[in-house]
């Protein structure tokens, strides 16, 4: 059975807190002082923990930093007071507090927190995240088909030497794919030097690129080398070559053609030693609407082309994603309901945008279990859509699937100790032998009670 510890110093409001959390099955651990509250958790393992704020011998937000920086930083800590001001919710929840609730309390919101917070704490418990995919050179994840596809063609690329061009949209990865190629080919040791075509207008991006004389404009007080130049014999990583105006296509091409070039306002030939890898996610190919790269220079460019495959073509890659994602933030895993919404979403912006969306659901999660939530309301709606059109049997079933799912992990996890199982999973020893019941789950889980 779950375990609640209380920390309030107002005998009346203590004793209803506990008759209240008591009623949803959990045990109520009363603490009237912090002093209390520490020798509480020194006696027995907690999931949730409704603390005041001001208490008669100190603060409680001095606990709630206590308990993030020890042993029990993973147990959620509801703050209360009767003063809500904004210093104080913001220094609680930046703490690490689940949430912050004022007095008097609204007790069905109460006891409907306290619910979450536990509920949190059994899901951080009973989920494995998944295993983290060491990231290849370069950062790249996935296990997909598609993604397998990309890693052939990386090695490819890696081992000759001819330019390479990397298509696909926005947000896909095209950078760590031009990353990896270098680091894996011989050039690895020698420099990566990235050019965002599309960042700066043509009168700046050539000396950008070939780098300027002294006096070849005004303002060019002194020679300084262009990012070809500062390549040496690494790689050059030209992005969003689709942008890339004429003239300037113009000039790329003699380079590719002729292996040398001269800097602005100057006629000294320097040779090219840099391979030049690109990328867009406009069309180039000759004869594709919209194009605007000369077809010559496509030809040049696009010796090896990789076109790396939307997020919503390798679905599989989103837990390994994720649990990428998750590396140095608050959270530890995703739910599963969370999951399932993760993997309906289309993902327009693709693993940027998933990156993103974990992000920022990590810091509103307040604990270490992002759920649903937590997740932006396109991703919540996606799968929403999808639920109501499957018809209202797929919700039923996919919750009790999930229920299913966790009292097993738990049972399994107790060794088949049915009490300590409920109490992993937050609900009272009766509604677990209900749950066992309803869902033919028993036999091969026998073991104490």
């Amino acid at each position: 059975m779950s375990a609640v510890l209380i920390v309030e110093d107002e005998p009346g409001l203590r004793q209803g807190l506990v008759s209240a959390v008591e009623t949803l099955g959990f045990t109520a651990i009363p603490a009237a002082s912090l002093a209390e509250a520490r020798h509480a958790l020194e006696g027995a393992p907690v999931d949730c923990i409704l603390l005041d704020i001001r208490l008669r011998d100190g603060d409680g937000l001095s606990l709630l930093r206590e308990l993030r920086a020890g042993t029990h930083r993973d147990v959620p800590v509801i703050m209360a007071t009767a003063y809500g001001d904004s210093e104080r919710t913001i220094g609680a929840m930046r703490d690490g507090a689940f949430d912050y609730l004022t007095k008097p309390f609204d007790l069905p919101a109460l006891l409907a927190t306290v619910q979450r917070a536990v509920k949190q704490r059994a899901l951080a418990q009973a989920l494995n995240p998944p295993a983290a995919q060491p990231a290849a050179r370069g950062g790249l994840v996935g296990t997909s088909t598609a993604m397998l596809g990309i890693w052939k063609l990386i090695g490819r690329a890696a081992a000759a030497d001819a330019p390479v061009m990397i298509t696909g949209e926005t947000g896909t990865g095209k950078e760590l794919v031009a990353r990896a190629i270098h680091d894996y080919s011989s050039r690895g040791p020698e420099s990566f030097v990235a050019v965002n075509l599309a960042a700066l207008p043509p009168s700046l991006l050539e000396s950008e690129l070939f780098g300027h004389e002294k006096g070849a404009f005004t303002g060019a007080a002194q020679r300084r080398p262009g990012r070809l130049e500062a390549a040496g014999a690494g790689t050059l990583f030209l992005d969003e070559i689709g942008d890339l105006d004429a003239a300037l296509q113009t000039k790329l091409l003699r380079v590719l053609a002729g292996g040398s070039y001269e800097r602005v306002g100057g006629d000294e030939q320097l040779p090219n030693r840099a391979r030049i890898v690109s990328a867009t996610n406009k069309p180039v190919r000759p004869g594709e609407p919209g194009c605007t790269l000369r077809e010559d220079l496509y030809y040049r460019l696009a010796v090896i082309e990789i076109e790396v495959p939307p997020l919503r073509a390798r679905k599989s890659d989103i837990p390994l994603l994720v649990a990428h994602a998750l590396a140095g933030t608050p959270a530890r895993a995703v739910s599963e309901e969370g999951m399932a919404h993760l993997l309906a979403y289309r993902w327009p912006g693709n693993v940027r945008e998933l990156i993103h969306v974990i992000h920022r659901a990590a810091v509103l999660a307040g604990g270490e279990i992002i759920d649903v939530v937590n997740l932006p309301e396109a991703v919540r709606d996606e799968r929403e859509r999808h639920v109501a059109e499957d018809g209202p049997v797929v919700l039923r079933d996919a919750v009790a699937a999930l229920e299913k799912r966790l009292i097993e992990r738990a049972l399994e996890r107790a060794k088949g100790n049915r009490s300590e199982a409920a109490r992993q999973l937050g609900i009272g020893r009766p509604q677990l032998y209900a749950k066992m019941e309803e869902y033919g789950i028993g036999d091969r889980h026998d073991g104490s009670t």
